[in-house]
């Protein structure tokens, strides 16, 4: 029996899974499947049905083609691969929409055509099983999915005592992937809270946490095959893992040479409640600086708060914002302040009325004017799914409701938060080093760290893709930067 997994990305409330991260999703099933499995992404796919897998040359006047941006070592052979493969897994799905630099995660309206031929058994797996949708503000997507011999979102979620094994054996699939990966590790699943109107997380999975040692060898085989870039970030707080700080202590023994070390989602509640401040000590001495712990706060109006059951009040979240400033505020050995929070602001909610932007502008404004640093604020339209709260009650009436005024209040936070917060964590002639040349607009470089919401850099000229470099920044747009070379230099040479 041949299998080919075909990763279209995914993104969920708990785990990233878009390039230049590396989801959890193929690799399990790549290790449960217990031989040899042939890697393809949707950009392998893309390049074999439009340009029968020729890779064209970007022109100096256009931008690079982040639809065909991310092959696998396999791209010359898709036609054969799909010729001789006898099922076909699809892993898809995006929960939490949002904009990606260099890539673009598939759709079920995309796929399907794409595959419809092939002489095969076809498997949909991946939160796109629940509902899937590309953009903000909408329903999920709909399709006829007859298409699909099985439709299981179980075929990897094991258990985890069967995850310690096909995780360190599905590792094997970056020998697959030619190009740098940011690896995200999963500790748990399921949110211990488990009410807020519009997460999808509860329906999936029950709260269940992976042992550390399992985590651990997983870790430490992606190290072995050449891995720098790890997130934990597969979990719906970090904080609430009973092993963090040991967990932390030994991936930073047994890899000694990572490049980086970051978290991803963290409830405000649990910093507050954190005894000492233990935890938030550990991520800044053990994680590698430019680490972002995502608050998802969503909303600082306490109507929308106590109508969506969301996780944490406004008083709260900002004392949280206040305790990772406090020890996490000092700039790391890249450029980048060593540990920050970032928070989520959602708009379509429940209870959702003017008074919640002005709520919300007077606690970010309370946050600058007090010197605090948020490193990143993610704006979206809420996307409902089936099965939640939402859904079942209300679904989109605030969203319908209150449309013309998103773009109004969003740009009021992008220039008066955004903008003036960007220079103060970052100013003029700060160097961000080991920032990594992506992808080209015309004649301009755009470039990022590896990490958790990396900053994105504007660079004038066409330097040298996929390589790294250190750079000066020059000036500040709303949520991004410009900068100029000040080295170009080679992280050691890894082999996949």
């Amino acid at each position: 029996m041949k299998y080919t997994i075909l990763d279209c990305y995914t993104d969920e409330p708990a785990g990233l899974g878009v390039p230049p991260y590396l989801g959890t999703y193929p690799r399990y099933i790549a290790g449960y499947l217990d031989e040899d499995v042939h890697y393809l992404t949707i950009d392998d796919l893309r390049l074999w049905r439009k340009h029968n897998s020729r890779v064209k040359e970007t022109k100096p006047s256009q931008k690079t083609d982040i639809t065909t941006y991310n092959l696998t070592s396999n791209y010359k052979d898709v036609k054969k691969i799909l010729e001789e493969t006898d099922t076909l897994i699809v892993v898809l799905g995006i929960h939490v929409p949002g904009k990606y630099l260099s890539a673009v995660p598939g759709t079920l309206h995309e796929i399907m055509p794409l595959i419809k031929d092939l002489k095969c058994k076809k498997i949909l797996t991946g939160p796109a099983v629940f509902g899937t949708q590309l953009h903000g503000g909408k329903f999920r997507e709909k399709a006829d999915l007859t298409l699909f011999d099985k439709i299981d979102y179980s075929l990897f979620r094991f258990k985890y005592s069967d995850v310690k094994d096909y995780s360190v054996e599905g590792a094997q699939i970056l020998k697959q992937i030619p190009d740098y990966r940011m690896i995200e590790i999963e500790t748990g699943h399921g949110c211990d809270i488990g009410k807020c109107s519009f997460c999808t997380e509860p329906i999936k999975n029950r709260v269940e946490f992976r042992d550390k040692d399992d985590v651990l060898k997983e870790i430490t085989e992606f190290y072995k095959l050449g891995a720098r870039f790890f997130r934990l970030g597969k979990q719906t707080c970090f904080y609430t893992l009973p092993y963090a700080i040991d967990l932390l202590k030994e991936i930073r023994k047994n890899c000694p040479e990572l490049k980086v070390l970051h978290i991803d989602n963290v409830n405000p509640v649990k910093v507050v409640m954190d005894k000492n401040h233990e935890i938030t000590k550990a991520v800044v001495k053990y994680c590698t600086s430019g680490n972002i712990a995502a608050f998802g706060i969503e909303s600082f109006d306490m109507e929308v708060v106590k109508a969506n059951t969301l996780n944490t009040a406004p008083n709260i979240a900002y004392e949280a914002i206040r305790i990772l400033n406090k020890y996490g505020a000092d700039t790391g050995q890249d450029g980048m302040p060593r540990y920050l929070p970032g928070i989520n602001i959602i708009f379509g909610l429940r209870a959702e009325s003017k008074k919640t932007h002005e709520e919300n502008m007077k606690w970010l404004k309370k946050i600058y004017d007090e010197g605090l640093m948020l490193r990143r604020i993610n704006i979206r339209q809420v996307a409902i799914f089936e099965g939640t709260s939402l859904y079942n009650e209300g679904k989109d009436k605030f969203l319908r409701k209150n449309k013309k005024f998103y773009w109004k209040w969003r740009n009021d936070i992008r220039q008066n938060i955004d903008w003036p917060m960007l220079q103060r964590i970052v100013p003029r002639e700060t160097v961000l080093t080991n920032c990594y040349a992506e992808i080209y607009d015309g004649k301009t470089t755009f470039c990022r760290q590896f990490g958790t919401y990396p900053l994105i850099v504007g660079v004038k000229g066409r330097l040298e893709l996929k390589k790294f470099y250190d750079i000066e920044i020059t000036g500040h747009m709303l949520r991004s930067i410009t900068g100029k070379v000040v080295i170009k230099k080679e992280i050691e040479d890894v082999n996949f």
